[in-house]
Order: C-alpha cells, then structure tokens, then sequence
C-alpha cells in the first residue's frame, strides 16, 4: 500500500515538474519572441512613395515577424528584400531591448520626371536612378520631355545627357520662382535645352547645362523689363544660351526697331537692351539684352 502511493506521489511530482518546465519554456520563447514592428521612414520631403503598408507586406511575405522567434528572424535577408524595391535606397533593421523589430527606410527622393521619345515615362533621383511610376502619388518635379532611352544600360551619351538633366531638375527646383514658372524642359536633338514656362507663350533656349546661375539670372532679368514694359507675351523666343545677353524674337512680325535703352536691372546689374535691324531682309527680328561690363 505504501509502495503504491509513494508511486502516486512521484507520478504527481513528475507531473507538476514538467508543468513547471513546460511553462517555464513557453515564458522564455515569449520572452524571445517580436512583439511589435515598428516602421520610419525617411528622405521624402514632399513624397512617400513606399509607406508602412507596402513594407509590412514585404517583411510578411514569408510568414508574419510579430509574435516570431527574434533568433529565426533573419535581419540582413529581410534589408536586402527591402532594398530590392527601386524606392528604398537603404534599410536598417534591428531589434531593441523591448522585443521591437525598428525598421528605418530612406526612400529615395525624386527630382525630375522624364518622358521619353518611346512614350515611355519615369523618374530619377539625384544619382540618376530610374524609378518608377505610382499609381498612390505624382511627384511635383521637373517635367523633361524627348530623352531617347528608356531603360539602362545608357550609352555614353545618353549618360552624360543624364548627368545634365539632373544639374538642370536641381538647379529648377532649388529656386521657389523657378520650380513655379518653369513647366516643361524640352531635350533637343543635339543635347540642349529650351523651357517652357508657366506664364507666357515663350520658349526658352538654355542651351548645354553649364553655367545656369549666369543664364537663368539674365532670363529674370529680362522677365523683370519685359513684364513691366512689353507684356510678356511680346516675344515668342528668348535665348540666355550666350555670355552677358539675352537674344529676344518677337512675335508676329518681321521687322525690329532700331532702340538703344539701358535700364536699371536686378541687383544693380547694368544691362542694356538693343534692337538692332543690321539687314531689313532679315526673317527673325530679335532684341538683345547685353551685360554693360563698364563700371
């Protein structure tokens, strides 16, 4: 009898040993296991063009983290996956002391949007990465129009006409004036530049992307006689393609005026304009502003 009820005994031990065990286990797994996910994302200014929704579909594509061991959670497998979206320019993930999976995305900023000669359409950032197109936003970027490539590998003058598109979006859109006035960028057979702008029926020759500072300074300039004296929509060409002068064509007509009139202009700068008619026969009336270099 005693024998039999010292086995009961042990049977009931053993059995309240291995409750404990198990529980003890269960609490350390729960210990060891995510428990929330938590998402920043940064390098978008005015545009998101991933959000959390996008990247919790990413890192759930194969079963979801939270509530997953943190050791079976492979951290650099999930940043590459991450990356691998065009809009994810680096990903950073760890977990901190409180069992949360910290994810920081830094997306990848648009600055202009091209559209090519093949009716094709996309973005690029400042490296001149190709990105793509969202049905959730649209980028209020500069509008490049006639880029004869759709897909990389550029050839070698596609690439560097690339380089110049992005000196000219930056250039556009770290001026407030200019990033309102300037509507499209047109890119010419040979690799050059006109604008068309927001107000006025002009179109804008620039030229190669050097020098822009000096070229778009002469062009507001220009904006500043020809808006207070002419109207702006005088002229049907201006071209700032040229040191120290603007080369206006007028609209309409075949036959310019001969003027010589200096006028005070932004920043003190001394600029004079001349209409000139050095042949009557000439089909292109034009009026140039030209620098005064004299002090």
């Amino acid at each position: 009898m005693f024998k039999r009820k010292l086995i009961q005994v042990l049977w009931i031990a053993a059995g309240v040993a291995t409750l404990v065990l198990l529980g003890a286990a269960m609490q350390k797994k729960n210990r060891n296991t995510c428990v929330d996910v938590k998402i920043v994302i940064v390098g978008c200014v005015e545009h998101m063009f991933v959000n959390e929704n996008d990247i919790l579909d990413i890192i759930n594509s194969n079963g979801a983290i939270k509530g997953k061991e943190m050791q079976a959670v492979d951290l650099r497998k999930l940043e590459d996956l991450l990356e691998r979206n065009a809009w994810v320019k680096n990903a950073e993930i760890f977990f901190n002391n409180k069992r949360e999976l910290i994810i920081t995305i830094e997306e990848r900023e648009p600055i202009a949007r091209i559209f090519t000669v093949q009716e094709s359409s996309f973005y690029i950032d400042t490296a001149a990465n190709l990105l793509p197109l969202s049905e959730k936003y649209s980028a209020r970027v500069p509008v490049f129009t006639g880029f004869s490539a759709d897909k990389k590998p550029f050839t070698y003058a596609d690439s560097l006409l690339m380089t110049d598109i992005v000196k000219v979006a930056k250039f556009i859109q770290a001026d407030s004036f200019w990033n309102a006035q300037i509507a499209q960028v047109n890119i010419l057979p040979n690799a050059t530049f006109e604008l068309i702008p927001v107000i006025g029926n002009e179109v804008i020759a620039i030229g190669k992307a050097d020098e822009l500072d000096k070229k778009f300074n002469r062009l507001f300039s220009f904006y500043k006689y020809a808006w207070l004296q002419n109207g702006i929509n005088k002229y049907q060409k201006l071209d700032v393609e040229y040191d120290n002068q603007v080369v206006a064509i007028k609209r309409g007509t075949t036959v310019t005026v001969d003027t010589t009139k200096a006028i005070q202009l932004m920043n003190n700068t001394n600029v004079e304009l001349i209409d000139t008619v050095k042949n009557k026969k000439s089909i292109e009336p034009k009026a140039v502003f030209k620098k005064n270099n004299k002090n």
